[in-house]
């Protein structure tokens, strides 16, 4: 799970060093006036300046207006994006034949001026947006082709937009006698308890908790979940999106992804809380994760509520 999210992670990260400022549409002004971007939004964007290219202050300019839902506080976005280097024009990122990237327009998950710079903003537009060294991105990335007082150019072409449940909801399902138990907070959070001295399945256990009343799951799809992991032999928790106090964006085709999630939430309904019971070899294998957090031998025990699919 956490090499599929890791690419959106890097971007969230990075995303939240810009301080977004300003608006408007057509031709590239002010600071910008000498980057062109193709205005299409059907294809990547073609970006041509003259380099080295520098600002001292983090600005954007709308490239393309949208025609679509203007972008409200909550809505989770979806989003098509390049990243270049201003200093050698070479391209360092971009999400255009991979995975697109998103984002949440609430102050509590993403930067104040990230939501600030696209809130009101309308789905189909293309931002772009130097962001100046001082905000830090070129030094978070961490990319040796790049020097931290590199301007960076970012282009954003705002694909969709969608308001995730804040946690599962739908007809109770009754619990099944000798799997692990889930007790759930006022938030949602859940508390899982694994039967004392029970011996671990041996086979995929998938037991819904909540039957959702949303679309059916399909293999293509990125899910945006909660997901709560434990060890069963010791009841170890390796890992909570509660507790990051966030939801994840999961793409169920990513290679990363245990395939006991895609056997087991694959024609899950949105809305739903699911509880996982993963045998090692439907897990991590003999070797178990690359971190050593889980063993050869651990069998998992997952608790997740699909919140989206798109």
């Amino acid at each position: 799970m956490r090499r599929a999210a890791a690419l959106l992670l890097v971007l969230s990260s990075a995303l939240a060093a810009l301080a977004l400022a300003g608006s408007g549409a057509g031709a590239a002004a002010g600071p910008l006036a000498d980057v062109t971007v193709s205005a299409d939004t059907t294809a990547k964007p073609a970006v041509t300046f003259s380099k080295p290219f520098a600002v001292k202050k983090t600005t954007n300019q709308v490239v393309t207006p949208g025609t679509g839902a203007a972008l409200t506080k909550g809505q989770k976005i979806a989003f098509d994006y390049v990243l270049l280097d201003g200093r050698s024009g070479k391209e360092l990122e971009t999400s255009f034949g991979n995975t697109p990237g998103s984002l949440t327009l609430d102050k509590g998950k993403t930067a104040t001026q990230l939501v600030a710079g696209l809130t009101g903003k309308t789905v189909g537009t293309r931002l772009l947006l130097a962001i100046a060294p001082k905000d830090g991105l070129a030094k978070q990335l961490n990319n040796p082709a790049v020097k931290k007082n590199d301007t960076l150019l970012f282009v954003i072409d705002v694909k969709s937009v969608r308001t995730p449940l804040a946690r599962a909801t739908g007809e109770a399902v009754a619990p099944v006698a000798g799997l692990p138990t889930v007790a759930l907070a006022a938030d949602g959070k859940p508390t899982v308890t694994v039967p004392a001295g029970a011996p671990a399945p041996t086979q995929l256990v998938v037991q819904p908790l909540i039957k959702g009343a949303g679309p059916a799951v399909t293999a293509e799809q990125t899910l945006t979940l909660q997901y709560d992991l434990e060890v069963w032999q010791s009841g170890k928790k390796i890992e909570s999106t509660w507790d990051r106090g966030q939801a994840a964006d999961i793409p169920l085709s990513s290679p990363g992804i245990i395939s006991a999630w895609k056997a087991g939430l694959v024609g899950q309904t949105v809305g739903s809380q699911v509880l996982l019971v993963v045998p090692p070899d439907q897990g991590y294998g003999a070797t178990g994760s690359s971190d050593g957090a889980i063993k050869g031998t651990d069998t998992l025990v997952f608790v997740v509520d699909i919140l989206d699919a798109y």
